[in-house]
């Protein structure tokens, strides 16, 4: 079966086909010795990226912000968080980042802000109807003295999505899809549509290559906001997926393309609806959207496939999809794929949840599932995204006593929930210095505590280390380098075994053994020889739990 063909050739946009690294920079390296990751400290280890062999880099939130949860709750979009730097700091990275041929991406967070922004602290100390609270949603309460919520939402962190207005008699709430400090935006406003475009347009003239946009279906919401008993689910109820929504996306297009270079938008997109889906990459809206079906996948061949397939088939023809195997928000790759592999379609009014298990995991055979993953999602057309620590092979901290822990999702859900802590572990560089080489100047601990582990996941120690996940990731990267401009598409093999993953994508073979049973490659047939193995094997064997690149051989005349 011939999956659709993505548009790809030399001379094009720089993201195609291409790798980004996501920087979650609180826990990447610490220059100050605050315990916190920073700009300056990123700089250091720019050279780790490009040796990669990657092509950009993703920052998550580093604007100015109280940090109530990570960033992601932003109090003045045009300035950077003084626990990473200065705005002079974040001028000398762009300069840095671009001499080594890395692009810079940064995190825009359109849907909310703080608590502590400008505009929400005037909307709450203004009247009700006033010009300040229509840039948000503020509601009246129900009940006699506007006692009760204005509906049911629930927030996605947990607990109510409303919360009344503090210190205020007129009984308006204000609603917050995620966190009380993360006040949403009315995006029916035009001042606030003004505002992020002139945002947008601020980066960048500074040089910014790019957006990833959090949250990007939610931003409009019903109007009106329904009141009384409704559910977060589905387009009907107003929380999320508004067809509105596409309207600010394409007036974004145009603030992207009329830059030279153009600049590029990615959005985190949540919608069931593959139709609904479609519209984000229309080609004037965004660029690419996650193919999060990929990420939640457990190690199945046949579910795998089927998320390739749709991650594919929901793309822009042109620009084609982007994967990621980890990001900061789902538990570490080796973690997942070393626990139980359940045969189950992800919960899809929270599908991350099926990437947040806890439970036993075995190490090894979770290691080197997730060298196979990587090596088969290097082969996948489109662009592919790597987070921080995924080439150290680093392990989900699952461990972290409840008194360490950060997330708001922990809080908010009284426990219930781990939250996302344990994949923000800062970073291991070395094995001999203080806090493993991610703060050397150490005045204070790091901001989240490393595990025992980690002592044997340094990037120095696997630097020398032929065998490691770092010499695995550097190894199928740099293949992938060498023949992305040939990776148009992606055709499936025909094969009797269930368990195996084998396409052509124009540029060479790719098989993929999900099982523990070793496949000869004359079983496959029509191969040539080997350009890559996930494995230390030298056997003509695909070995359980390994991806092998092949040749192509010539087409017949």
């Amino acid at each position: 079966m011939m999956a659709r063909t993505i548009e790809t050739s030399t001379g094009v946009d720089w993201w195609r086909n291409a790798c980004v690294y996501q920087v979650y920079l609180r826990s990447f390296k610490d220059a100050d010795g605050d315990g916190n990751g920073d700009i300056n400290g990123l700089r250091e280890e720019l050279g780790h990226i490009a040796a990669l062999g990657c092509d950009a880099i993703w920052l998550n939130p580093i604007f100015r912000s109280p940090q109530r949860d990570h960033g992601y709750d932003i109090a003045d979009y045009r300035d950077i968080d003084p626990m990473y730097g200065t705005l002079e700091d974040f001028d000398r990275l762009l300069e840095d980042a671009h001499s080594l041929g890395l692009k810079v991406l940064m995190d825009i967070v359109p849907n909310h802000c703080s608590d502590q922004h400008r505009w929400f602290q005037e909307a709450i100390r203004a009247e009700a109807g006033s010009p300040a609270r229509r840039r948000f949603h503020f509601e009246s309460g129900r009940g006699a003295r506007g006692e009760g919520a204005p509906n049911s939402w629930q927030s996605v962190f947990g607990g109510p999505a409303w919360s009344r207005v503090p210190g205020s008699a007129d009984g308006e709430w204000y609603l917050h899809a995620f966190d009380s400090s993360q006040p949403d935006f009315n995006w029916r406003n035009e001042e606030v549509r003004a505002e992020f475009d002139s945002v947008l347009k601020w980066w960048f003239d500074r040089g910014v290559d790019g957006f990833r946009i959090d949250v990007a279906h939610g931003l409009v919401k019903a109007d009106p906001i329904p009141r009384g008993e409704v559910s977060n689910s589905g387009t009907a109820e107003g929380l999320w997926n508004q067809p509105e929504v596409h309207e600010v996306y394409r007036r974004w297009r145009g603030i992207a393309n009329a830059y030279e270079p153009k600049r590029y938008l990615i959005g985190e997109v949540w919608v069931a609806d593959p139709r609904s889906f479609r519209h984000y990459t229309a080609e004037d809206e965004l660029h690419q959207a996650f193919a999060f079906d990929f990420l939640v996948q457990p190690w199945i061949a046949g579910r795998l496939r089927r998320a390739i397939d749709k991650g594919i088939g929901l793309a822009s023809e042109v620009e084609g999809p982007a994967w990621t195997l980890a990001n900061h928000d789902v538990h570490r790759a080796v973690t997942r794929y070393g626990q139980e592999q359940v045969d189950e379609e992800p919960v899809p009014d929270d599908m991350l949840a099926s990437a947040r298990k806890t439970g036993p995991v075995d190490l090894t055979l979770g290691t080197k599932r997730a060298g196979a993953a990587l090596a088969l999602m290097a082969a996948l057309p489109g662009t592919i995204y790597v987070y921080q620590g995924e080439e150290l092979g680093l392990t989900e901290h699952l461990e972290l006593a409840p008194n360490e822990r950060q997330d708001p999702i922990w809080y908010r859900t009284g426990g219930m929930q781990i939250g996302r802590d344990g994949c923000r572990i800062p970073m291991p560089w070395k094995r001999d210095a203080p806090s493993l080489g991610f703060s050397e100047q150490a005045r204070k601990h790091p901001w989240l505590p490393q595990p025992k582990t980690y002592e044997g996941m340094t990037r120095d120690e696997e630097a020398l280390n032929p065998h490691s996940m770092l010499a695995l990731y550097r190894r199928f990267l740099r293949a992938r380098n060498e023949h992305r401009h040939s990776i148009t598409h992606l055709e499936w093999l025909p094969l009797e075994q269930t368990d195996v993953l084998a396409f052509d994508n124009g540029a060479f073979v790719c098989v993929t053994n999900t099982g523990s049973t070793p496949i000869p490659f004359e079983r496959i047939g029509g191969l040539g020889g080997v350009i890559a193995r996930s494995d230390d094997s030298e056997r003509d064997l695909v070995e359980g739990d390994s991806t092998v690149w092949f040749e192509r051989l010539p087409a017949e005349s």
